[in-house]
């Protein structure tokens, strides 16, 4: 038995199920269904890795799909991957573990919430696992539908024409930069006759000229919008403020990590000549909306829209990470993706907490004193807000400082992907961007948790499955910022194949 293909059905089958049961199973059966499901796919996945050899890929599977284009339903996990399919499956299970308290207004509402999400991980652990290009590009779409339905059924109750909105605007850009990807793709297999990701790294040193790089231009296009890489992120803000708790996780701690991936497995893998000459567009607009973002979020006021810019400034850390085409930078981006998938999803799980106390996440109605009014949540917050901001000994901050020394080695040492000129202007605007996430969630703890209590009937600490997934967060993002090694140790053996030719 294939652990990681049993990992991908089981939660395809729970969705199945529980789409066509749902008028006959209650709410909380539902969540702790999906709970289930999505701790055993991580339990497969985990199982697949410990009994890997240490060779080539892990539970690899490649089966004939579509003969006459040589299309293969090929599956394989490596140190790349698998960090980020078991965050998935762990950010999976607790989104669904908040339904069991929380539970979505409407009749069978939450068997129908929990069969999306259970589509979305299963289209996330095929994204995280294809080995071939349509099936990359079959597995990316199938997560869109499911998040259209997330955000504009169950988005914020207040504004129903507002949340379609931003869930229409959502589904638009991405499926635009879909589009592109595609083309990208589709070029790639009339230059080679493959769509096999293994091969094409093997070949990569053939794909160069100016049709690779019309490919690879594609490709990051596509890319750019799903991660999303500045000015491409339009589309995130709005998603975010009116998705319910559940989207917002999804978005933030999954979605976007499927940006980045591909750009890891498709771009750089695939396309290394391109992509060195891509390198520097991506690096610039990563830094540049590194320090936009961060300027933005000091002008918010509604706490999930500036954790949703917040996602924008840590992506942009990510990229830069990839642009530079050195190990510590592949690292950097591995280990940001999986850092801000726990971090960012400590911080959603909060400001949904609050919204959900308050009616509102702006920080007027929220009031100040919140460490007197619910310490509990208060204190996890702030502990969210310094592992995002880099605080040493939290997840946060190996991400960004290898980011930084990968910048910083590109410019004493010319690297594969960045000038020594501009890798040192990036490096210090990137610094700059770093004191600027300081201010604004320094900002945000003083506007909110700090000052003289504000009066509010709503002064409810966390309880329930609330006080669990916080442990559960506060856990990782500890394990993971004083222990990097657990994270590192997997992902540096798989980098030279991601690299190869492309140094």
């Amino acid at each position: 038995m294939n652990g990681l293909v049993v990992a991908l059905g089981v939660p395809a089958l729970t969705a199945a199920l529980l789409g066509l049961a749902r008028t006959m199973v209650t709410d909380r059966v539902a969540a702790r269904a999906g709970v289930a499901a999505s701790v055993l796919s991580g339990l497969f996945v985990l199982g697949a890795w410990l009994v890997h050899d240490g060779g080539g890929y892990a539970s690899e599977i490649d089966v004939v799909w579509v003969r006459a284009i040589g299309v293969h339903l090929h599956l394989g996990m490596d140190g790349i991957s698998f960090p980020l399919l078991l965050m998935t499956t762990l950010l999976s299970a607790l989104v669904c573990w908040a339904l069991v308290d929380d539970p979505p207004a409407g009749d069978n509402a939450t068997p129908a919430l929990v069969a999306l999400v259970m589509v979305v991980l299963s289209a996330a652990i095929g994204v995280f696992a294809s080995l071939d290009l349509l099936l990359f590009f079959v597995f990316f779409e199938l997560a869109l539908i499911p998040m259209w339905f997330v955000i504009a059924r169950w988005g914020d109750p207040r504004d129903p024409v507002g949340r379609r909105v931003a869930a229409t605007r959502f589904l638009l850009y991405t499926v635009i930069g879909s589009a592109f990807m595609l083309v990208g793709f589709v070029t790639v297999w009339a230059l080679t006759g493959t769509l096999q990701i293994p091969e094409l790294a093997a070949r990569s040193g053939v794909l160069d000229g100016g049709w690779a790089l019309f490919a690879a231009s594609m490709i990051a296009v596509g890319l750019a919008v799903k991660t999303p890489i500045w000015p491409f992120h339009l589309w995130l803000p709005d998603a975010h403020a009116k998705a319910p708790t559940v989207g917002s996780v999804l978005l933030a701690a999954v979605f976007l990590k499927l940006g980045t991936y591909g750009l890891l497995r498709v771009l750089v893998s695939v396309l290394p000549g391109p992509a060195r000459e891509l390198a520097p567009w991506l690096g610039v607009l990563g830094v540049i909306g590194i320090v936009v973002a961060a300027l933005a979020c000091l002008r918010q006021s509604d706490l999930k829209r500036l954790i949703a810019y917040s996602s924008v400034g840590h992506m942009g850390f990510v990229v830069l990470g990839i642009a530079t085409l050195t190990d510590i930078g592949v690292a950097a981006a591995v280990f940001a993706s999986v850092a801000h998938g726990v971090v960012t999803g400590l911080l959603f799980f909060n400001a949904g907490s609050l919204k959900r106390r308050f009616g509102s996440a702006e920080m007027a109605v929220l009031g100040r004193g919140l460490y007197a009014r619910m310490p509990a949540l208060a204190v996890v917050l702030a502990f969210a807000a310094f592992a995002s901001l880099g605080l040493p000994g939290l997840a946060g901050f190996w991400g960004e400082m290898m980011a930084l020394r990968s910048a910083y080695e590109a410019a004493v040492d010319s690297g594969a992907g960045l000038v020594p000129v501009l890798a040192g202007v990036l490096l210090v605007a990137a610094l700059v961007g770093v004191l600027l996430t300081s201010a604004y969630f320094l900002r945000m703890i003083r506007r909110t948790l700090q000052g003289v209590p504000t009066p509010h009937d709503a002064d409810l600490d966390l309880a329930g499955s609330e006080r669990g997934i916080a442990a559960v967060l506060i856990v990782a993002v500890l394990l993971l910022g004083l222990a990097p090694g657990l994270v590192m140790g997997v992902v540096e053996p798989s980098i030279p194949a991601i690299l190869g030719s492309g140094r």
